[in-house]
């Protein structure tokens, strides 16, 4: 929808013009049916048009446009039938006859012509004679011209090749001239009641607000002598509470230049008489202020009090027209649910009525020590939206927001109203917005020329605020508890996503994305190692990430913001500061002008990069175990500004991100230590051995362990002589870890000493069993490898208590290389053997750890037969390729992942290469 407001002169002719053909006209009305009655001389006093696309919710935006225009002029008399007529005839056009509609809104001195105009005519234009088809009251459409006889005073349709356009006028009802109010007559019995003479006292009450003049009702109200008050504060004798629904004190009250309302005053009796009080502030010949005070009993009050004011409906006009008081059509109806919407309808209505150049509205946080601003016209509302000013800006009642107040001059009073600072604004009238006496919000409109506004006006925008506060109240709550809902939901599920990953980048990854877009434009996080060391730029990112590099560039080049523990969101202007120099150096350079002596340190990024961060920037510390560990930054594009909600929710956020982000660095430096120690007890690279292929392959069960339970070694003994052993501690972890290594170089040194193989395990048994609490049985093959000159290979090998060695044979015969004895770890004395196993060229012996063997799926379990038969698969391969076969099958034998380590030591004898 587009529209245009013109006060004052001529309406443009919306029909086409130039060499179009001038369009044949029928105009239809009450007097004559081919008589065109619409008067041309009226002059037009203002025009509203508005344009409107043809969807089905065009029909409620006509009707608030249509609305919002009439009560703006002051004719609320004929709001409800001219909203009735355009909402028929734009939805004949936007629904049924599927175009776009134009409305235009006429203004002059006898009422308020509009027109409706849409782009699909009628096929062939009806000739003067022809009479017009007014449709069925039974259909749906089509009624628009039928009701434009029943209420309008005049209408017409008006046809050319391409539009037609259907106008209708609306008297403004008579008035009594000269007449502001009046009640209708009543019986004696409903008359309001007086005791006998009804006394009215006449108070006067000088600048100071002591009483200067008492007059002799006042003296029979309340029993006091003129002599006895005089000189006194009326404060003295008052008795507050004010005017139930209000938000003025009696202090507040009488500075105001008119005021009415309720309160009580102590007699001389000691007790309290409500009474109803009218306040006129005045000044005599000297230019001496004074309140004039007329009182009566609250129960007398219909003597003094103004009648109630009327509804949008029944507001009164002037003999010119004009509404008598245009705040009693001050916002119409707005949604209750809309906060947004009613908030800037709100400064729109008050800035026209007030006939001021901007207007602002201002809501308190929840401790009322600050105002957001939510809502501006006038002013550059990118710049001033949700910015935050203190409720007391300054000492005595003209810098607090809790009460009225008229600026005349602002360049007489620098910063009395931030908020227009720099905006060219020198007059201002500002009052609060109250409920139950808190302070919810601040009100104020503002013109560019000094001595605008006086206490008449601030009243009426007070009585403006009094009537909205409520609305707006109920609305902020309800967007409040929707927000918390959605801050919940929100933290929740950051929860969940934190407490999902343990790594230390994705953390950082996710605390970004978390709060971009959602919270800020753009974030970074910065992390501190220790406390000796300085913060570091660990992490950028930007909704566009094509201003990622940039925006890191940036902010690697200025110091990063103090670790300081307090909680909370605080102001970093480091950035916007050196993107403001950034920008003005880009420009000069753009410019030719060189680059000044103030800027020649600035940071060289471009004018984009520097609109990203030019706004509101905040940091909020990372604590975690009484420690900072780093700072969220968030920011805002130029001018922007967050909302306290939003800080709020970022302030939680920051403290799960920064236990997340310190789980993931002490897992961090925990899986390293353990990595670095289960390394140590890995073997080193294999040897080589001539004659001989080796194999091994190795798999630790449970995530971030490198070693476990089962282990492996192959290693020289002496020329000629290998020893290799494949075993499996009890259980997995670091505490089988730590048997296996006691294993490992036991079985190194044992061997070096030039003890047999039976020797070495019974030696190795000994030492497990002195292990005590800690010991753990084990299962072992170890043995030795002589490598033979004629292509062969002799092993010796003893079996405690493991899974039996395979030998594969070039016939594919699978057959078991050992026999099985006690294991290690159980028993003190053992008696171990070793045999002896002659590997022909060609032949491979498998040896590998119960992990493989035990590898289940269901109640299927692979088996040594399993392993067998994929065993006879693997003639004429390679020990490599005969170990990865193996693990295949392995890991193909069941869908779910191993739970137990597995090792797998294939070797080969190829035979001797001939020339």
């Amino acid at each position: 929808m587009t529209t245009g407001l013109h006060p004052g002169g001529q309406p443009q002719d919306p029909r086409p013009t130039g060499n179009q053909a001038l369009p044949r006209q029928e105009r239809v009305g009450h007097e004559a049916p081919h008589a065109d009655n619409r008067t041309r001389s009226a002059v037009i006093t203002a025009r509203a048009a508005a344009s409107f696309d043809p969807v089905g919710r065009s029909v409620a935006t006509a009707r608030s446009f249509v609305r919002d225009t009439l009560q703006g002029w002051g004719f609320a008399d004929i709001v409800d039938d001219a909203v009735v007529l355009t909402s028929e005839l734009v939805t004949n056009a936007v629904v049924h006859a599927g175009t776009s509609a134009d409305v235009l809104c006429l203004r002059s001195d006898e009422g308020v012509r509009i027109e409706v105009a849409d782009r699909y005519p009628e096929r062939e234009i009806p000739l003067q004679a022809t009479a017009v088809n007014m449709g069925s009251p039974d259909r749906e459409g089509g009624r628009g011209l039928q009701l434009c006889a029943a209420l309008a005073g005049r209408w017409g349709v008006d046809y050319s090749p391409t539009h037609k356009q259907v106008w209708f006028h609306l008297d403004l009802p008579d008035r009594p001239v000269g007449t502001r109010t009046a009640g209708p007559s009543l019986p004696a019995h409903l008359l309001p009641l007086a005791d006998g003479r009804v006394r009215v006292a006449v108070i006067q009450i000088d600048r100071v607000g002591a009483i200067s003049a008492w007059n002799e009702d006042a003296e029979d109200l309340f029993g006091y002598a003129a002599e006895q008050v005089i000189g006194k504060p009326l404060t003295d004798l008052a008795a507050w509470p004010h005017t139930p629904g209000t938000s003025t004190g009696i202090v507040e009250a009488l500075q105001l230049s008119r005021w009415e309302g309720t309160y009580g005053l102590r007699a001389a009796s000691g007790r309290v008489t409500p009474v109803y009080a009218s306040h006129l502030r005045v000044r005599d010949t000297g230019g001496e202020p004074s309140t004039v005070c007329l009182l009566v009993r609250d129960h007398e009050r219909a003597v003094l009090q103004t009648p109630l004011r009327a509804s949008a409906t029944d507001t009164t006009t002037s003999s010119e027209g004009q509404a008598t008081d245009p705040f009693e059509v001050f916002i119409g109806s707005p949604a209750p649910d809309d906060l947004d919407g009613l908030l800037q309808r709100t400064v729109e209505r008050a800035r026209d009525m007030l006939d001021g150049d901007s207007a602002f509205l201002l809501l308190a946080t929840d401790d009322e020590t600050e105002l957001e601003v939510r809502a501006s016209t006038g002013l550059p509302s990118a710049r001033q939206r949700f910015a935050r000013v203190p409720v007391e800006a300054g000492p005595g009642r003209y810098g607090s927001a809790r009460m009225p107040a008229v600026h005349e001059d602002l360049t007489v009073v620098p910063g009395a109203v931030p908020l227009l600072a720099g905006t060219g604004m020198r007059s201002v009238v500002t009052v609060p917005l109250k409920v139950e006496g808190r302070l919810t919000g601040s009100l104020g409109v503002a013109a560019e020329g000094p001595s605008r506004y006086s206490n008449e006006e601030a009243l009426r925008l007070q009585f403006a605020a009094d009537r909205i506060a409520l609305a707006v109240e109920s609305a902020r709550l309800g967007e409040l508890e929707r927000l918390r809902r959605g801050s919940l939901s929100f933290l929740v599920e950051a929860s969940d996503l934190l407490a999902g990953t343990l790594d230390r980048d994705q953390t950082l990854a996710l605390m970004a994305q978390m709060t971009v877009p959602t919270l800020a434009t753009w974030c970074a996080v910065y992390t501190i190692a220790d406390q000796a060391s300085d913060p570091y730029l660990s992490y950028v990112l930007h909704e566009d990430e094509e201003r990622i590099d940039g925006l890191k560039a940036l902010l690697s080049k200025i110091a990063p913001p103090d670790p300081v523990p307090t909680p909370g969101a605080r102001v970093w202007a480091a950035p916007g500061e050196a993107a403001h120099r950034a920008a003005l150096r880009t420009s000069m350079r753009s410019l030719g002008l060189g680059e000044p002596a103030s800027v020649t340190s600035g940071i060289g990024t471009t004018l984009a990069t520097a609109a990203a961060v030019g706004g509101e920037t905040v940091v909020l510390p990372l604590v975690a175990r009484n420690r900072v560990i780093g700072m969220l930054t968030l920011g805002k594009p130029s001018d922007e500004h967050f909302r306290q909600e939003i800080l709020e929710l970022a302030e939680d956020l920051s403290r799960r991100a920064a236990l997340a982000l310190d789980n993931a660095r002490l897992y961090s430096e925990r899986t390293a230590i353990s990595q670095s120690l289960q390394r140590s007890l890995l073997p080193p690279d294999l040897p080589h051995i001539d004659g001989v292929e080796v194999e091994v392959i190795y798999r630790a069960a449970g995530e971030g362990n490198e070693v476990g339970g089962d282990f492996y070694d192959l290693f020289p003994i002496r020329d000629g002589v290998y020893g290799f052993a494949i075993g499996d501690v009890c259980g997995t972890g670091p505490e089988a870890a730590a048997v296996t290594g006691l294993a490992r170089h036991a079985l190194r040194l044992l061997a070096r000493e030039g003890f047999g193989g039976p020797a070495v395990l019974e030696r190795l048994n000994s030492a497990i069993l002195d292990e005590g609490a800690r010991s753990r049985f084990l299962t072992l093959l170890y043995g030795e490898l002589w490598p033979q000159e004629d292509g062969s290979a002799m092993l010796k090998v003893v079996c405690a208590g493991h899974p039996l060695p395979l030998r594969l044979r070039q016939d594919g015969t699978v057959e078991a290389a050992a026999e099985p004895q006690p294991l290690l770890g159980v028993m003190e004395d053992l008696e171990l053997y070793e045999q002896t196993i002659t590997l022909d060229p060609g032949d491979v012996l498998l040896c590998v750890t119960d992990g493989v063997t035990e590898r289940r799926e269901g109640t299927r379990m692979l088996g040594d037969d399993g392993l067998a038969d994929v065993l006879t698969t693997c003639t004429g391969l390679t020990a490599g390729a005969v170990a990865a076969r193996i693990m295949r099958a392995v890991e193909r034998f069941a869908s779910d992942a191993p739970s137990d380590d597995m090792a797998i030591l294939a070797m080969r004898v190829p035979g001797l290469q001939r020339d």
